[in-house]
């Protein structure tokens, strides 16, 4: 049993939160005690998805879970956690149709706007083992994967948004994290 360290995450206006994550070379043991602590962290935020980069870590690693309800679960029963680990994901095809989506992020807490994506991605990336998967993503499963995978090359979702919006954002956080 390995020990899972929650960390801290770091919030805007970071300098490293606009970094571009470099490539990890395998997934080995030290990758993978990462990759648990980047989800117990999520887990205890609580989010969705987490980029290693929101915990300082400038590696091209996210980790993710959607959480949903099985099929004809009852109305109050609790969602069933099913991690995902991306290791070096990229797209290698995505839809013309976009989706619009509210998105929040944990780096710039309590901000959410809405968002235009391709609604269907198709990603290839390294699973936890190490082993190479391609699969197609739609819905909220596409919307939160490019979410994270801005964070690897150093964009936010506010960064989508006009400048104003940004600016604003930015300052409500810096106001929330001193009030802290």
């Amino acid at each position: 049993m390995t020990l899972m360290a929650i960390r801290e995450i770091i919030t805007v206006p970071n300098p490293l939160l606009k970094q571009i994550s470099k490539p990890v070379d395998k997934v080995d043991d030290a990758l993978r005690a990462l990759m648990d602590d980047m989800l117990e962290t999520m887990y205890d935020a609580p989010g969705i998805g987490l980029a290693a980069i929101q915990i300082g870590e400038p590696v091209r690693v996210i980790v993710m879970d959607l959480q949903e309800k099985p099929e004809g679960a009852a109305e109050d029963a609790e969602p069933v956690k099913n991690p995902r680990y991306f290791v070096n994901p990229e797209i290698i095809w995505k839809s013309e149709d976009t989706l619009p989506y509210e998105e929040g992020c944990l780096s710039i807490p309590e901000i959410y706007d809405e968002v235009q994506r391709p609604a269907h991605v198709k990603i290839r990336y390294l699973n936890y083992q190490g082993e190479q998967v391609e699969e197609e993503a739609k819905g909220l499963y596409a919307v939160c994967i490019q979410h994270e995978m801005d964070h690897l090359e150093g964009v936010l979702f506010i960064d989508h948004l006009s400048k104003l919006k940004r600016d604003r954002a930015v300052t409500k956080v810096k106001k929330l994290t001193r009030a802290a």
